[in-house]
């Protein structure tokens, strides 16, 4: 083709002044000796980085489970430096990931020069995920190692990460919506099958096949009575899980009415509902996925993201995606996972986060492992005036409660300038993550492959800063 385009193009004639200067281009002279692909790279590159640090992981959880017959496998160390060198800047696809092998100087060190297909690249994706929760772990030890990395005050906070899937692809179990469209499909089966009956007498459209239009209906109307018995299973959980609730709040309220002797004012806690909601929801693409809302408004199938990130350094030392839209109840797990962490990367002595974490469980929660919290206790209200933003101190509490030793800190000047790291350490890397490298929404479908996909993108990210706060150590 090239060859042609050359025949086409007719040549500029020569440059009558004489005056240019320029270097010559030569694309058609080889090389003397074989190239290096490590000439191609400068010595300073996050691609070297992502391969020297790879080398450096316990892979063996990888490559032991390879059986080492038939034809040979691209090591694992080169594909998961092509997906993590991928997701740090930006390339999330398999087939964008294959492209680049050939398009790009960088994926092309990482790769040795060779050029594994999209299928291998999105089969070793999928096959390893739950190996990359260990390997991030690994990841923090390094960073620990190279000083960049201290766990004193960490950030906690939450994002809306869009599923794969649609929101239109949600089926509702009201009546209007699941029971419409099952009797839709009834009908239309029973035309169906009133054609296949009369074949000879009806006239029938061209290119209809009566069997396959029934063989679809009924697969629909199969999922579609999956879907409502997973929502009544949603449904039959949720009774459960609020009735216990419900029981313990009755509980306390006779306890109250018996120890004081008075009637227990205030309306009677309501009691769960059985049955599923007419809102309750199941998406047919990802029903793992939840509507939730999002920032800027509107609602889209999502699932919430959080990371813990050490303020100073914007290293995520814990990552989760939950279906939960809320944050409240995401606290104490987060703290789990933090104790969980080698002791060699230490314990963070503050935690940071918003109002959207604040119950005195979650307070006392932080407490009880030794953590001072400095969670809001409501919105922040913006545009302070010089007085509020300067006034001294109150007087601190006497014999105060944790909650309330926590709301005198957040009023105190140090405990004002220490919150507000907070809009400094979790918030700019969800920023980052999500506008500069362009993850906005998961590849993989479901849970636990979302929070693969998550911890993944987040062991990125912490290369990526790795990299650039190493020029500093």
């Amino acid at each position: 083709m090239g060859y042609r385009i050359r025949a086409w193009i007719h040549a500029p004639g020569p440059d009558l002044f004489g005056m240019s200067n320029f270097r010559p281009i030569d694309r058609d002279s080889g090389f003397l000796m074989p190239p290096s692909v490590d000439e191609w790279l400068p010595q300073r590159h996050l691609a070297r980085f992502v391969v020297e640090v790879i080398a450096g992981l316990d892979l063996r959880p990888m490559t032991g489970s390879y059986r080492g017959s038939g034809e040979a496998s691209y090591h694992p160390s080169l594909l998961l430096g092509i997906l993590i060198y991928g997701y740090a800047t930006g390339v999330f696809s398999s087939r964008k990931l294959e492209r680049a092998t050939y398009d790009s100087v960088a994926f092309r060190f990482i790769a040795a020069n060779d050029h594994p297909d999209h299928d291998t690249i999105a089969a070793f994706r999928r096959r390893f995920l739950p190996q990359i929760e260990k390997l991030f772990v690994q990841v923090l030890v390094l960073a620990r190692e190279m000083g960049v990395l201290k766990l004193g005050t960490v950030g906690l906070d939450g994002t809306k990460v869009h599923a794969n899937a649609s929101r239109h692809s949600a089926l509702s179990y009201d009546h209007d919506h699941a029971g419409k469209l099952e009797a839709q499909l009834q009908a239309e089966v029973a035309d169906l099958m009133a054609k296949a009956e009369a074949a000879d007498q009806v006239d029938i459209a061209d290119g209809m096949s009566i069997p396959d239009e029934l063989a679809r209906r009924e697969e629909r109307l199969s999922r579609l009575a999956e879907a409502r018995a997973k929502i009544e299973a949603r449904a039959k959980e949720r009774f459960e899980r609020e009735q216990a609730d419900h029981q313990a709040k009755l509980a306390a309220r006779d306890a109250k009415a018996a120890a004081t002797g008075k009637k227990p004012t205030g309306r009677e806690p309501k009691p769960p509902v059985a049955t599923p909601l007419p809102t309750d929801q199941i998406n047919l693409t990802d029903e793992e996925s939840r509507i939730m809302a999002v920032a800027g408004g509107g609602f889209e199938q999502c699932y919430n993201a959080q990371a813990a990130v050490a303020a100073g350094s914007l290293l995520v030392v814990v990552a989760d995606v939950v279906q939960a839209p809320n944050d409240k109840q995401q606290l104490t797990p987060m703290l789990d996972k933090i104790g969980t962490l080698p002791d060699v990367l230490g314990r963070p002595d503050m935690l940071l986060a918003d109002n959207g974490y604040f119950s005195e469980a979650n307070v006392q929660a932080c407490v009880a492992g030794g953590i001072e919290p400095l969670i809001a206790l409501g919105r922040e209200a913006h545009h302070l005036s010089l007085q509020e933003r300067f006034a001294a101190a109150p007087p601190a509490p006497e014999d105060p409660t944790p909650v309330q030793a926590m709301a005198y800190r957040l009023r105190t000047p140090q405990g004002r300038a220490l919150y507000a790291l907070r809009k400094q350490t979790p918030e700019p890397v969800f920023g980052i993550i999500k506008s500069v490298l362009g993850f906005r929404q998961f590849l993989l479908r479901g849970l636990n492959a979302a929070r693969g996909e998550w911890r993944l993108v987040t062991m990125a990210w912490n290369l990526k800063r790795m990299f650039a706060l190493s020029r500093a150590v």
